[in-house]
């Protein structure tokens, strides 16, 4: 029989990082071991005391059964206590906060709760593939905004016309954003909520990466400016190593939890006990969290010195796991990722363009820049600076 795939699978092209993937395992087919900053994975191990909580919870909870939909209520109220403690709001863990299966599985199905054909969603430019293809299986309509070098990666909403403002039911926001790093001031972020609120627009706020930073003071959350229509999607993936656990939450706005919570509870069975219990030790720790920021810190630094050393743009992100660098002028990012990709060089790097999505009357906004996930050990990335350092260009 022939098989027919639906046209929302059929127009998806590779997810970026499952093509990263792919170029690792030819360099690994040649006996060539490369360092790998392709995929936002951390390879530190998760902190001793998150396991341990973890594994006794397995002999703890062995015969807890499936657990709540929307999460434990000790695993919510250890959220709202961290948001307490991290950005001064309360949040009512009954009905404020949801558990999920990390952030990527929530921020691909918030869409369907809120999303009927045609409605617009308005999403960033380079960003993250969830934000676009939640829109195009929940049959809404992406429009997208840059997120261009010149504006500071802080895109202009006021320049939307209406007649798209009037068709938007949503707004992804993303803070510290990946991939360029950038935070967003708090009067940015409260800019944005004036406009959702003047024109009714959900804002979804993703602050994932709200705990690695390099700033004096903490990044702020969209919660910090208003609750009413906005929403929060967090994980531990990258503030505590955890990604393969796959656990996060969302916050904000006690109906748009209330309606996620009826699209999670028709989609999954929440996530395991024991990985809540895991969850509740990270929260409660700041120590590894501090460690884990100095430690991307000083990878950052190492792998910004040795490409600023080969007279490329000095690219210093001010968050996240991620170094946003300029490429070589007269060179794509594709075209530089291929150069860095050399058996002599043999570094992992994630084409800026993967990232992107062509906006009419745009350019590429990610063609002339390549991503590295700061992921290797410090090590590597000395080992790897001294390779770029040899780069000839």
């Amino acid at each position: 029989m022939e098989i027919q795939t639906s046209r929302r699978l059929g127009s998806l092209t590779a997810y970026a990082f499952a093509a990263v993937d792919e170029e690792v395992a030819k360099l690994k087919a040649r006996n060539i071991t490369p360092i790998d900053f392709g995929v936002g994975d951390p390879t530190d191990p998760t902190p001793d005391f998150i396991r341990k909580a973890c594994q006794e919870a397995i002999d703890t909870r062995s015969t807890s059964g499936y657990p709540p939909y929307n999460g434990a209520g000790y695993y919510r109220e250890a959220v709202a206590a961290w948001t307490k403690r991290r950005y001064g709001v309360d949040l009512d863990p009954n009905t404020e906060v949801c558990s999920t299966v990390g952030s990527k599985e929530a921020i691909f199905n918030f869409a369907e709760g809120f999303i009927d054909p045609g409605d617009a969603v308005l999403l960033p430019v380079p960003g993250y593939p969830p934000y676009s293809r939640g829109t195009l299986f929940s049959e809404g309509v992406s429009q997208y905004y840059p997120l261009r070098e010149r504006d500071e990666f802080l895109f202009d909403f006021s320049t939307i016309p209406d007649r798209v403002l009037k068709r938007t039911k949503l707004i992804w926001l993303n803070y510290p954003n990946s991939p360029t790093g950038r935070v967003a001031p708090k009067e940015y972020i409260e800019e944005v909520y004036k406009l959702c609120q003047r024109h009714e627009i959900i804002l979804c706020s993703d602050e994932a990466y709200s705990e690695i930073y390099f700033t004096k003071e903490p990044p702020v959350s969209a919660l910090n400016v208003g609750r009413d229509g906005v929403v929060v999607f967090q994980s531990l993936s990258k503030r505590s190593a955890m990604t393969g656990y796959r656990i996060g939450w969302v916050s904000g706005d006690a109906r748009i939890v209330s309606a996620f919570k009826k699209v999670k509870t028709n989609i999954d069975s929440g996530t395991p006990w024991f990985i809540q219990d895991a969850g509740v030790a990270a929260l409660s720790d700041e120590k590894h969290v501090e460690a884990f920021r100095e430690s991307y810190r000083k990878k950052r630094d190492i792998i910004v010195g040795a490409f600023e050393a080969i007279g490329l743009p000095k690219s210093v992100p001010e968050s996240t796991i991620y170094i946003w660098q300029r490429v070589p002028d007269g060179m794509t990012s594709v075209d530089f990722a291929k150069a860095l990709l050399v058996p002599e060089v043999a570094i992992v790097t994630t084409p800026g363009e993967w990232l992107s999505t062509k906006i009419e009357n745009e350019p590429d906004h990610g063609a002339n820049f390549v991503r590295l996930a700061l992921v290797p050990s410090i090590d590597e990335c000395l080992a790897a600076a001294k390779r770029i350092r040899e780069l000839k260009l």
